[in-house]
């Protein structure tokens, strides 16, 4: 049957087909869906190598179809219980994306400095922090605010104020050098 484009009704959803492209591409597919405002169809084929649940999908400008065969009605190919993709894992991958996402958005200040931010990162490979709006917590305890100089630490014992005044002097030195090299 050749196609002009202008019956894409004949393209129904589960039609299996023997297609053969302005290309000159020849393949089988059954027709999950077509997008008729953009004109393209969504295919998907068997996958020939090995076989098994794998499948290709292909989307085509129906308008690059020279002609096609009617092989058949298949079984509706979003059907859930034919999917072949695994919905559940699909699921914890995204809920997996979705916190580390959250966590990463928690790790970056909200009207901070790009200093404040670098300082921040650089306590957070050693040590747990968080942001209380500008200030930066370490470890729950020790508090370093404004303008994130060693005297800026307060709370916290004396030996975690120390550690966290070490790595703030540490990081203000390279941010320094940083700074001068760039110029």
């Amino acid at each position: 049957m050749a196609m002009d484009g202008s019956n894409p009704e004949e393209l129904a959803v589960g039609c299996l087909l023997s297609i053969k492209t302005t290309l000159g591409d020849e393949f089988e597919a059954h027709v999950i869906t077509f997008d008729r405002p953009s004109n393209i169809l969504v295919l998907q084929e068997p996958s020939s190598k090995p076989p098994g649940p794998r499948r290709n999908i292909r989307l085509l400008k129906a308008n690059y179809i020279k002609e096609f065969t009617f092989l058949g009605q298949a079984e509706d190919p979003l059907d859930p219980n034919n999917c072949f993709i695994d919905l559940t894992a699909l699921q914890a991958r995204e809920e997996v994306a979705l916190r580390q996402a959250e966590t990463e958005a928690e790790r970056i200040g909200v009207g901070v400095t790009s200093e404040a931010q670098s300082i921040f990162d650089a306590l957070s490979k050693t040590l747990p922090v968080r942001w209380d709006k500008t200030v930066i917590v370490v470890m729950n305890e020790v508090r370093v605010g404004s303008p994130y100089l060693p005297e800026s630490v307060i709370g916290g014992t004396p030996a975690a104020n120390e550690r966290v005044r070490k790595v703030l002097e540490f990081e203000r030195k390279r941010l320094q050098l940083r700074s001068t090299s760039g110029q």
